[in-house]
């Protein structure tokens, strides 16, 4: 039997070997530190902001001079658009550098926010300031809606953050001038046919998140786009039946976009009460408006679940964006009751 080799001792590490190793671990923990750190950053800035009363930022923010009609509206909007980019991480649905760019909820919520804010802006610019069509737009306001308008995630100069800030500067300045006693200045109009005319957008805003909503379950549907009318026409008549369905990446989109828009609604429409509050008492309406916001804040409820589900109808486990449906279709039936009701004089 041959002899085994002899085994050859072993070299003794460099003298750099222990400092790759020390090296190695320390870049080891600063990897896991930083991505403990995004996570919470993501974490914390996915909370949307906390409700606010519109009467008493109002009261606020016109310090001692009275609360004149319009006043609760504008401070409404200019408070929410604030709320917009200073809430906890700002505005993130231009961010382009973690942990911003990796957040997909909170993007959405912003962007239904700011849906309802231009809609908003839009009624201030078009209906509440004018007397009537053929009366002068107020300057300011003139200037705010189209800033609203800026694409919600453009961050090269101008940056959305800038334009909408802006806007909100413009609001105030409108919301300023019209405690200034200048008949001749800024007005704002609570009328019956101006309230009808700004629900008429928010109906059609609640109408077509619904519906998204609801094609989580890809239904089936008639083609009612030309019922009712006979001599209607469309340039591409469409399948019939056909079925409509919100692809399953996209549930979540639509879920937190449409809580961005309730949240924004609710404000809106508690300052809507008080500065239209003749209005709706003529119309023995209030309690009405109050059902709306009622169903409203029925969407803000914190989840029990860390992933929006989507579950079928009848189910083990639960659909949320059927369950959002559900509460703004019920606001939405309501909002078009109270238009309609306006709108008899």
């Amino acid at each position: 039997m041959e002899p085994l080799p002899p085994v050859a001792p072993a070299e003794p590490d460099s003298p750099a070997a222990p400092r790759r190793r020390w090296f190695r671990r320390f870049l080891l923990i600063a990897l896991l530190l930083v991505a403990t750190a995004l996570a919470v950053l993501m974490w914390r800035w996915s909370a949307p902001p906390a409700a606010f009363d519109p009467l008493v930022q109002a009261r606020v923010r016109n310090g001692n001079a009275p609360l004149v009609v319009g006043v609760a509206t504008t401070t409404a909007l200019a408070q929410v658009g604030e709320l917009l980019l200073d809430k906890s991480g700002g505005y993130l649905s231009n961010d382009v550098a973690p942990p911003g760019v990796f957040l997909d909820d909170m993007p959405n919520w912003e962007f239904g926010v700011v849906e309802q804010s231009r809609d908003l802006a839009l009624a201030l610019r078009r209906d509440f300031s004018r007397s009537l069509t053929q009366s002068i737009e107020d300057r300011d306001l003139a200037e705010a809606q189209p800033l609203f308008s800026t694409t919600h995630d453009r961050w090269l100069l101008p940056s959305t953050e800038s334009q909408y800030r802006a806007a909100i500067e413009r609001v105030d300045a409108y919301r300023v001038r019209l405690g200034d006693g200048d008949v001749h200045d800024a007005q704002f109009y609570a009328r019956a046919d101006n309230l009808a005319a700004y629900l008429g957008m928010v109906e059609a805003r609640l109408g077509s998140l619904s519906q998204r909503l609801s094609a989580a379950v890809g239904p089936t549907r008639e083609d009612t786009d030309l019922a009712n009318d006979p001599t209607a026409r469309q340039s591409k008549p469409n399948e019939a039946p056909r079925e409509v369905r919100t692809p399953w990446r996209e549930i979540d989109d639509v879920f937190y976009e449409a809580r961005g828009s309730c949240y924004a609604l609710i404000h809106f429409l508690k300052a809507i009460e008080h500065d239209f509050a003749e209005v709706l008492a003529d119309k023995n309406a209030t309690v009405t408006l109050r059902q709306i916001i009622a169903e409203l804040e029925a969407t803000q409820e914190p989840l029990g679940s860390p992933v929006i589900l989507n579950g079928s109808p009848y189910g083990f486990f639960a659909n949320h964006a059927l369950v959002m449906a559900n509460y703004i279709a019920r606001a939405n039936a309501s909002i078009i009751e109270l238009r309609k009701l306006l709108e008899r004089g």
